[in-house]
């Protein structure tokens, strides 16, 4: 039992922690608290949760982590891409307007999100990130901004609206605006407090703006007595978070499952790619999979404490790294410095407007935007470009899951297409540079009396074994001369399935008809015994495959017909 503590990462960490690592872990972890409270909160309201929620999502999960993660200051809580999912998943199922019925609700939701992951590491299933590729990445970032963007608006503007899809929230934010329904008090509040921000982070960035803007609202707000002229988060409930699942039944965590299911993989591509920044940043390794268990173990003791759905956070992280942080009691500082503010002044954020939140979240989601990355994207490659704009219309128009199961689907079929059609050409000769060349890049090639070489760029599979036979019988048909070998380059073909071997047969057996031998050069070993296993040791004998082009063609002109 002792060894197994010993694995844990904070154990280890602990064991081997230098002296001079625990004034920039202070440090960190300080000045990572002016982010911690406001972010924390900002982020369960975009939930649709009560704000202090964000804060047991906050504490909880980072001292899970400090024991259990791999990355050494990675920092966890609630997150501005997971809060439309939580609120799609919870609110439609919360039977009444009583928060703690949607915070009963989420809390399942996290406890569910952590299992998947804690049961997808054991299975090392840590590779299922690949599964989000950059196109789908960057169109579900920037619709989750103008998700988020478009939901704070109205308690930015100080009003609030019924809509359940972004078009909607648009139509009534625009007509709100439109009837006059704007409070000039919350405006300016939430204006002020953006204007805040704004200016630290461009004029004095070692300053978090987003802690003075939260300040100077409170102050102001007490100051003038706002607390009866515009919206306030209000008090903490006191006391620590405790298990709180009241009012959920089985029906309910039925219903979790699914959204819990893309709730963890989108938290885990998001913590998996942040880990992996950091770590090789401080010359470190994560596995993936120990990862993902590690964000597992966090969800689960967020979930069983008032929390919600976390993963890591790609603004709060960054500010630990620059504060100094060496380890993950930079995290526990923070998490602990949470605490004290919910038990020694719980009373404070009843003067914290709600239309600071919303800048405050506006501000983070902004982050997330990357105009210029779609702008490369289209550049580069239009396929992928397409990828990004479906993946942003689905998540902005459809649904965050749905969007990006769709998006997954599209990617799919991008890489099927790709497959289906690849590119494929003759091989030729040259005067300027040994070996064969592709004939369409040097079309003053020469062909070899007799013989046909092909290069086809893809696994051979069911959507494309009938292509390559066609090309073949093409080639073979368009030639100057009597064709008596065709060999194929096969160095591109990683793979061959039932179909494509049917294929091949047929082709061997038209080309045999002719007189015409077909063979292979640089087959890779595994497609080689695939042909074997499918029972073709006899017709593909070893004299049918040469080790290199070269080997082939020489063979054809000594006529070694072995």
């Amino acid at each position: 039992m002792t060894d197994n503590l010993a694995r844990l990462p904070g154990i280890a960490t602990a064991r081997a922690y230098r002296k001079e690592w625990l004034r920039p872990d202070i440090t960190a972890g300080l000045v990572l608290t002016a982010l911690l409270i406001p972010a924390g909160m900002g982020y369960a309201e975009a939930a649709g949760l009560p704000a202090y929620a964000g804060l047991y999502a906050t504490i909880i999960p980072l001292l899970a982590y400090a024991v259990v993660g791999p990355s050494r200051i990675l920092v966890l809580g609630p997150d501005s891409s997971l809060a439309p999912l939580i609120a799609a998943a919870v609110l439609p199922l919360a039977v009444t307007d009583d928060p703690e019925d949607a915070l009963a609700l989420a809390g399942v939701l996290g406890t569910l999100v952590g299992l998947i992951l804690l049961v997808g590491g054991f299975l090392r299933l840590g590779f299922v990130t690949d599964l989000l590729s950059k196109p789908i990445r960057l169109g579900y970032l920037n619709a989750i901004a103008l998700i988020v963007v478009v939901g704070q608006l109205p308690k930015l503007l100080g009003f609030s609206i019924d809509a359940d899809n972004l078009i909607g929230e648009v139509w009534e934010t625009l007509k709100a605006i439109a009837d006059g329904d704007i409070d000039p008090v919350a405006a300016a509040v939430g204006f002020g407090s953006l204007a805040i921000i704004i200016a630290f982070r461009v004029w004095i960035p070692k300053v978090p703006g987003v802690l003075v803007a939260v300040v100077a609202a409170i102050i102001v707000s007490a100051a003038l007595g706002l607390t009866d002229e515009i919206g306030m988060v209000g008090a903490l409930p006191e006391g620590m978070p405790l298990p709180s699942f009241g009012g959920v039944d089985w029906g309910d965590v039925a219903e979790l499952i699914g959204p819990a299911a893309g709730i963890a993989l989108i938290a885990f591509a998001d913590t998996g790619v942040l880990s992996r920044t950091f770590a090789a940043r401080n010359g470190q390794d994560v596995n993936g999979s120990t990862e993902m268990k590690a964000i597992g173990i966090a969800n689960i003791a967020g979930g069983m404490f008032s929390g919600f759905p976390i993963s890591a956070s790609g603004s709060r992280t960054p500010v630990a790294e620059q504060s100094g942080a060496k380890t993950q009691l930079a995290g526990v500082v923070g998490a602990l410095a949470v605490l004290v503010f919910i038990l020694v002044a719980p009373g404070v954020t009843k003067y914290l407007p709600d239309a600071t939140l919303g800048a405050v979240v506006i501000v983070a989601a902004t982050a997330l935007v990357d105009v210029s990355g779609m702008i490369r994207m289209w550049k580069m490659s239009r396929i992928e470009f397409g990828l990004a704009a479906a993946a942003f219309l689905g998540v902005a128009l459809v649904g965050v899951l749905q969007g990006v199961l769709v998006a997954i689907g599209l990617s799919f079929v991008a890489v099927v297409a790709q497959a289906w059609k690849p590119y494929r050409t003759e091989l030729v000769e040259t005067s300027d540079r040994p070996g064969f060349h592709d004939l369409e890049r040097h079309p003053d090639g020469r062909r070899i009396p007799g013989l046909v070489l092909i290069r086809f760029d893809a696994p051979l599979f069911f959507a494309n074994g009938d292509i390559f036979d066609n090309y073949v019988r093409s080639v073979v048909a368009a030639a100057e001369t009597p064709v008596e070998w065709v060999v194929v380059a096969s160095e591109p073909l990683t793979g061959l399935d039932t179909t494509a071997v049917d294929e091949l047969v047929d082709l061997d057996t038209y080309l045999d008809g002719k007189g015409i031998r077909l063979v292979f050069a640089e087959m890779k070993g595994p497609i080689k015994d695939t042909l074997i296993r499918f029972g073709l040791s006899e017709r593909f004998d070893a004299g049918h495959f040469y080790p290199t082009v070269e080997a082939a063609v020489a063979a054809f002109r000594s006529r070694d017909r072995d």
